[in-house]
């Protein structure tokens, strides 16, 4: 099935879970309402509803059960888009103004907080302290994985090793656990809650992978933002940190890199680009990424055979393949 057959499939259910997302973010004060429903309204793939959906299929199926757990967790993940376009100094996302660029760096921090504490109060209506500590826990570990990101600025000495911990935390995780967590809330064994967990962890690691890719190689109309992007804004990722392995490559790569550095966000990172993109990083990223998918779907043959375990493969093979 492909993915817009998939998304067709579960429309109803999406819709109900936009709906509630919208209900979910309403506020009297004008502001607020308006700066928390702008990043909504510009839409999304809304991957981690998907994976809740899907993972309640493996149980007793219950949309509203579902709902409380997808809705908090696309409020987490929207409330990381707006603080990251706070650090990042960011003016587009999807396409759109940021909340930032719209309002200003104090509206978008207080509008992500407020994300947050909305997803909790959607959470706590389940009754399963399981789930509200698993989704607490992700929230600090999201945290952490930010701060490793800005303490890593420009750090062109971090290791693989470090960068794979940090987009662990910062992306993986909320991924991984959308899966564990829907399979939670429909009574699903917790054995097979936590192959869940691992093929929604893979997935991530993919995800992150083939984003920063996208970054690298992808076109502005399709990605949403200039290409370059993270290295602008000092963010060294997987295919910089192969390329700058490689002996040929590594001292006009860190020319280009302290150049965009002493420019404080105002260079141009198309040279450094070139670099990366004639470098041997690109198809070691892409290699990595091909790992991830076949542990993904490996991962899924541990669960029953039924429909949605095809709709989760299919998933994993269009997040390795997508170009946007």
């Amino acid at each position: 099935m492909k993915l817009i057959q998939l998304y067709a499939a579960l429309k109803s259910d999406l819709q109900a879970i936009e709906d509630a997302l919208a209900q979910s973010v309403a506020s009297d004060l004008p502001l607020l309402n308006d700066s928390a429903l702008h990043l909504l309204k510009a839409g999304g793939k809304r991957l981690r509803p998907v994976f809740v959906l899907l993972a309640g299929k493996f149980g007793t199926y219950s949309l509203e059960q579902l709902k409380r757990v997808a809705v908090p967790l696309e409020l987490i993940h929207m409330a990381s888009l707006v603080h990251d376009d706070v650090i990042d100094d960011a003016d587009t996302r999807r396409g759109q103004p940021t909340v930032k660029a719209k309002w200003d760096n104090r509206i978008a921090m207080f509008t992500g907080d407020y994300l947050h504490g909305k997803s909790l109060m959607v959470a706590t209506e389940l009754a399963h302290p399981r789930i509200h500590q698993i989704l607490s826990g992700a929230i600090v570990q999201m945290c952490i994985g930010e701060m490793e990101q800005i303490r890593d600025f420009f750090n062109v000495e971090q290791s693989v090793r470090n960068y794979l911990l940090r987009i662990r935390r910062k992306t993986a995780l909320l991924i991984a656990i959308s899966c564990q967590l829907g399979a939670l809330a429909a009574g699903v064994p917790e054995r097979q809650a936590n192959i869940l967990y691992r093929y929604g962890y893979n997935v991530g690691m993919l995800f992150q992978i083939t984003d920063d890719l996208l970054d690298l190689c992808g076109t502005e109309k399709a990605i949403g933002k200039p290409p370059g992007s993270d290295l602008r804004q000092g963010n060294i990722t997987l295919p910089v940190l192969y390329a700058l392995q490689d002996e040929r490559d590594r001292a006009p790569l860190l020319a280009e890199i302290a150049r965009i550095r002493e420019a404080d966000g105002e260079a141009d990172s198309a040279a450094a680009v070139r670099v990366v993109r004639s470098s041997s990083g690109i198809r070691r990223a892409e290699q990595l990424a091909e790992r991830y998918v076949a542990k993904a779907l490996r991962v899924l043959e541990e669960l029953p055979a039924i429909p949605a375990r095809k709709n989760l493969a299919d998933i994993a093979r269009f997040v390795a393949q997508r170009s946007y």
